[in-house]
C-alpha cells in the first residue's frame, strides 16, 4: 500500500483547492473540502489503489466494477453533482439532476482545476480541466444550470486563464452568492 504518497496527492490537492476557495471568499468551503478522504472508507482504498497520476477511484472500479470510495466520497460531499441527484416530485420521472447551488458549482470548478494540476504536474494547461471534463460527458445527470455555470467557467479558464477566471467568480459570482444567502436566511426570521 501506498500509505504515505496516498496522503501527501490528497492533502497536496485539498490544500490547492483550499488556497482556491480562499481566494473567492469562500473559506467555510476552502477548510472543509474533502475532508472524507482521510476517512478508513475512503483513505485505506485509495493508498491500496494508489497510481499517482490519476484518482485511486478509477482503478478500483477497473478491479471490482464499482468504486466503494467514489460511493462514499459523492454521497457526502456537495461540490460533486452526484450529490444532487433525487427523485423527481412527478411520478414516473425517475431520479433526476437537482441544480447545485453556485457556491458548490464554484468549488466544484476549483476542484477540477485543482485535480488537474495535482495529476498533470509540470505539464498543466489551463484548457486540462476542460478536456477532461468533456471526456466524461455527464449527460443528463447534470442539471441545465449546473452544467452551463461549470461549462462557462471551465471555458473561460481554457481561453483567458486562471487569474481572469478567478476574478470573475470573486467579482461578479461571490456577491451574488452571498446577497442570495443573506436573502434566504432573511426570509427565515
Amino acid at each position: 500500500m501506498h500509505l504515505w504518497k496516498h496522503f501527501k496527492t490528497i492533502t497536496h490537492h485539498k490544500l490547492m483547492v483550499m488556497k482556491g476557495c480562499f481566494s473567492v471568499g469562500l473559506y467555510r468551503q476552502g477548510l472543509l473540502h474533502d475532508l472524507s478522504k482521510y476517512m478508513p472508507s475512503e483513505f485505506i482504498v485509495g493508498a491500496k489503489y494508489y497510481q499517482g497520476t490519476q484518482s485511486p477511484n478509477n482503478a478500483e472500479r477497473k478491479d471490482k466494477g464499482y468504486s466503494s470510495a467514489w460511493l462514499h466520497h459523492k454521497g457526502r460531499n456537495k461540490h460533486h453533482y452526484e450529490y444532487w441527484m433525487d427523485y423527481s416530485a412527478h411520478a414516473g420521472a425517475g431520479i433526476i439532476p437537482a441544480r447545485m447551488p453556485d457556491r458548490y458549482v464554484v468549488e466544484m470548478f476549483i476542484d477540477r482545476m485543482a485535480a488537474s494540476k495535482n495529476y498533470a504536474g509540470k505539464n498543466y494547461k489551463d484548457d486540462m480541466p476542460l478536456k477532461y471534463y468533456q471526456s466524461g460527458n455527464p449527460g443528463n445527470f447534470m442539471h441545465k444550470e449546473t452544467r452551463k455555470t461549470l461549462e462557462k467557467l471551465l471555458k473561460m479558464l481554457a481561453a483567458e486563464g486562471e487569474d481572469k477566471t478567478m476574478h470573475y467568480i470573486r467579482k461578479k459570482m461571490i456577491p451574488q452568492i452571498k446577497k442570495c444567502k443573506y436573502q434566504i436566511h432573511r426570509k427565515d426570521k
